[in-house]
């Protein structure tokens, strides 16, 4: 089995699981404010992944990758936070695909600087794959538009990108540890959250589809840093990107919610755009 194709594979693993962690996520906000579920699911990824690396029995990264898995962490706790109010002010149906949108096409731009331009079929998926995740995280909204939301879904944009980025280039060989590192300033930063918004602790019972969503989500980070083992950022950076239309689909199945025709056009986008990055 190729190098590159496990590569692809762990990138559409990661997509599959970070969009199911998305719907249990969503799922979980019904219960809880987003920053206690931010909170709980980042305790409960952090605990999930200390265990895995003590079984495993990985050492820590080298000074490098403890920095960026700190700033990697950080940023995408940021990116978390200003994406959780960008949606709080402003017009849901910009901001989740400015926010995705930058957050998949910065690692691509980053990529193409580090490593050069991809092939010309792969950069045709790629383009294809932001228009897909630009359609698929659109929705209706009655929430009148801001600049200031707008501002914020930039911001958290160059918030997840910076996770990808900079977590897709601590060194190979460096699985969990990193992660334990970056689900550590989550999970800090999450509390200090709540503490901003004056908000009680979540107890560990209190919620368990964001006890999942944790474990699913760190799961999804999982297969990123693997696929990057084993692939370019830009590749793995796109496919694992894709989660948004796994999480379209699981909403359809489950909850039985009707998903616009221009939701359905970015599915089927993606899919294409997959097909595109894997030949």
């Amino acid at each position: 089995m190729s190098s590159s194709f496990l590569g692809i594979l762990f990138g559409l693993l990661s997509a599959l699981v970070w969009g199911s962690g998305d719907f249990a996520g969503g799922y979980a906000s019904r219960k809880q404010s987003q920053y206690q579920v931010l909170a709980l699911s980042a305790f409960s990824g952090l605990v999930f992944m200390a265990i895995t690396a003590l079984i495993f029995r990985e050492s820590f990264p080298s000074t490098r990758g403890i920095i960026f898995s700190i700033l990697g962490g950080l940023s995408g706790a940021l990116g978390i936070a200003a994406f959780y109010r960008s949606l709080a002010i402003g017009n849901a149906a910009v901001v989740a695909p400015t926010a995705s949108v930058i957050g998949t096409a910065l690692p691509v731009l980053f990529s193409t600087i580090l490593e050069g331009i991809p092939s010309q079929i792969k950069l045709a998926g790629f383009i294809l794959a932001i228009l897909g995740i630009w359609l698929v995280s659109s929705g209706e909204s009655s929430h009148p538009s801001g600049k200031d939301g707008f501002s914020l879904s930039v911001l958290a944009g160059i918030g997840f990108a910076g996770w990808l980025i900079l977590l897709g280039n601590v060194e190979h060989g460096k699985v969990f540890t990193p992660l334990v590192i970056a689900r550590t300033v989550a999970f800090i930063t999450g509390l200090v959250l709540v503490w901003i918004n004056r908000q009680p602790l979540p107890g560990l019972t209190s919620n368990p589809s964001a006890v999942i969503c944790g474990i699913l989500d760190v799961g999804g980070n999982l297969f990123y840093v693997l696929a990057r083992q084993y692939t370019r950022l830009d590749v793995a950076a796109v496919l694992s990107s894709l989660g948004p239309a796994v999480t379209v689909i699981i909403t359809t199945i489950v909850l039985k919610e009707v998903v616009s025709r221009r939701q359905w056009l970015g599915v089927v986008t993606c899919l294409a755009a997959v097909g595109l990055i894997t030949i």
